[in-house]
């Protein structure tokens, strides 16, 4: 036996008798390989329902009382309002952009 696996063993990672026999035994969750899985119980149907409906009440309850966190909170700006100095945009810029002679 390779030293990794008496330390697992030793741990209790995993038993000797399921490394022996090279069995996996998975119990965290169900393994269907090339066949489907088994059907999800009424409880777990039910409460993907009710957890998916209390998100979509909690998402349209918020857009309807508190748009503003979509929409924003103050006006936008008109731009056209808006001086190439307090854009930064020099002169000889302006110019240079539209090709403007004096």
């Amino acid at each position: 036996m390779s030293f990794a696996f008496r330390l697992g063993s030793s741990i209790g990672c995993f038993p000797r008798t399921i490394l022996g026999r090279n069995i996996i035994q998975r119990k965290s969750h169900v393994v269907s390989y090339r066949n489907g899985p088994p059907p999800h119980s009424k409880a777990t149907k039910i409460g993907a329902v009710t957890v998916g409906g209390a998100m979509w009440w909690w998402v349209i309850w918020h857009l309807w009382h508190e748009p503003d966190h979509i929409t924003g909170e103050f006006d936008y700006p008109n731009s056209r309002k808006w001086s190439n100095t307090e854009l930064g945009v020099s002169k000889d810029d302006f110019k240079h952009m539209f090709k403007l002679t004096p």
